[in-house]
């Protein structure tokens, strides 16, 4: 979603692929030569192949003409993003992904209800997370964006993606905070039409299952 709205809202040249991780297309001999990990996404650039959302943000920024804010120049502000960027792997993006992962991904897939004191730990974690965020990276609210930027940044980018991830699992980081709130509502305020755009399937997952794996969907056990 991340370099799609990246891709769009820049103006960068460039074709979508998609590739299914269900059908197992990353396992093909194609795929893998692109990455060797046989994970989504990468970046192709004639014969050059990158992996990894933060490496092709960066590589896209130095290698295209676009707006300094995204990826600013000054070493100061660019270090600022690079500090969020950084902290996200094992922030933001795991702590955020590990609650959605438990609380529904693994029922849907498996159809075995969700261990509940494992998801009270990790909701736990990932509040933990959330408020660093907040307190840390906004400032409680004294900054707009985050690295104290006028304007968007890839670090907003990632971060706005990684908060939306759990309204999947019933938990929006919207009716929680009023800071992150008016943040992510600004986010998308600024990347609109692409962030509505980017995150199509995951409001209609949202719509249809209201953050909650169906009943019905448990295998029954017989007594």
């Amino acid at each position: 979603r991340a370099m799609y709205i990246f891709c769009k809202a820049t103006g960068i040249q460039h074709e979508i692929v998609l590739i299914s991780t269900m059908r197992e297309e990353t396992k093909t001999d194609k795929f893998t030569a692109l990455n060797p990990l046989q994970q989504v996404p990468v970046l192709k650039d004639g014969n050059f192949a990158l992996t990894e959302s933060v490496a092709m943000l960066r590589y896209l920024a130095n290698t295209r003409d676009i707006a300094d804010h995204w990826y600013p120049k000054d070493p100061k502000q660019q270090a600022r993003v690079d500090e969020y960027m950084e902290w996200q792997h094992m922030g933001t993006r795991i702590n955020c992904a590990k609650f959605f992962i438990e609380k529904w991904l693994l029922p849907m897939g498996t159809r075995i209800p969700p261990n509940e004191k494992k998801v009270e730990h990790l909701k736990d974690v990932m509040e933990t997370t959330l408020e660093q965020v907040e307190r840390i990276w906004l400032k409680n609210g004294e900054q707009d964006f985050i690295g104290g930027g006028k304007d968007v940044s890839v670090a907003d980018l990632l971060a706005a993606c990684e908060m939306e991830q759990p309204r999947m699992a019933g938990y929006d980081v919207r009716d929680k905070s009023p800071v992150l709130k008016l943040y992510m509502d600004r986010v998308q305020d600024r990347l609109n039409p692409h962030y509505a755009e980017a995150h199509v399937g995951l409001n209609e997952m949202v719509k249809k299952f209201k953050g909650e794996v169906p009943e019905s969907h448990y295998k029954k056990i017989d007594a």
